[in-house]
């Protein structure tokens, strides 16, 4: 049964989520329709494009991503502390990058309200889209929705072009984050598009390793303003009372990536090499069912979050349901006894 968005996503459980958008029947993203024989690889660069465009608006952190033929994959951070910092004028200024301003915020943004009750209201719309920037919903629908108009006005047709709306997955921890990060990485591997993590164009594992690389050995990844969106930052920094945050380090991620990437390649699922990153230990995962889990082609997705079983049953409690689709996949990633 669909669910109301309001009930898979709860900012107040966790701040990560999982998104996936998917073309309808035989509409293109991207990549070449051997049917009709037209490429759709350009329309890649709108995808990387708009992400940029909307992380630098709203309040939300780009994690991992992957571009793909008829789909793309998301893994964001909804940051609101960040939209909580911003000033009035702020708040303005980011929403008028995306939308038309009222005239009544208009002049209340050049100081001209006549009335206090004008004031009030400008107030009250400022505060609506603060909420807004910080909105998975509204991150998604200033994404898919400017990617929809403009496939279709390049194609000259009309009508729907998602298959309908994107699916959100909650995950629940660092663990949870981690093996959704590498998933999400690791698409074009598994699809047999590219052979390696450093060879999977429009990909962030591919951004990171670019970006890193430009750095020079030794240092930390910096911005290229022509690669893709700001990613969110793999420094390895801890935060020991805060259950969301991600403490591992960017050269422990590629570790991990490139570990499963191989083993998935080399059809070594469940095969595991003689050693293996410590962020595994650390994160108590299970190398046999994190290979499953991440090479099943994402079967595994479907559920509404992802997380270790105590995290899916506080999930649950706070949003007033007996339970949350996904505690048998749990056990098993985190070697929980039934």
């Amino acid at each position: 049964m669909t669910r109301a968005r309001r009930e898979l996503v709860h900012p107040e459980t966790t701040p990560y989520y999982h998104c996936i958008a998917r073309c309808v029947r035989r509409a293109y993203l991207c990549g070449q329709d051997s049917f009709s024989g037209k490429s759709y690889e350009h329309r890649k660069g709108w995808v990387l494009e708009r992400l940029e465009a909307l992380a630098a608006v709203f309040a939300v952190d780009i994690c991992a991503y992957a571009v793909m033929s008829n789909h793309y994959h998301l893994v964001v951070r909804l940051n609101h502390e960040q939209a909580r910092a911003w000033s009035e004028q702020d708040v303005m200024d980011r929403w008028a990058c995306l939308f038309s301003l009222p005239v009544l915020v208009t002049r209340y943004r050049a100081d001209e309200t006549i009335s206090a009750a004008e004031a009030e209201q400008a107030r009250a719309l400022i505060a609506q889209w603060r909420e807004r920037l910080c909105d998975l919903s509204w991150f998604m629908r200033s994404l898919n929705e400017h990617l929809a108009r403009r496939a279709n006005e390049e194609d000259g047709c009309k009508g729907r072009f998602w298959e309908g709306r994107f699916k959100s997955q909650a995950l629940l921890d660092e663990a949870a984050v981690l093996t959704c990060m590498s998933y999400v990485d690791l698409n074009p591997v598994r699809a047999g598009i590219a052979e390696t993590p450093e060879a999977s164009e429009f990909t962030s594992i591919r951004q990171r390793i670019v970006e890193y690389a430009g750095s020079g050995a030794g240092h930390p990844p910096e911005r290229n303003e022509s690669q893709g969106p700001r990613l969110m930052d793999l420094n390895g920094t801890s935060a020991a009372d805060h259950p969301n945050h991600i403490a591992f380090t960017f050269e422990d991620y590629l570790q991990l990536v490139d570990w499963a990437g191989r083993a998935i390649r080399e059809d070594k699922r469940g095969a595991i090499p003689g050693h293996f990153p410590l962020i595994l230990v650390r994160l108590g995962l299970d190398p046999e069912h994190y290979l499953r889990h991440v090479g099943r082609g994402g079967r595994g997705h479907h559920v509404a979050a992802l997380g270790h079983v105590n995290r899916l049953r506080e999930a649950a409690e706070r949003l007033g349901r007996r339970f949350l689709k996904g505690l048998g996949q749990a056990r098993r990633l985190y070697q929980v006894p039934a």
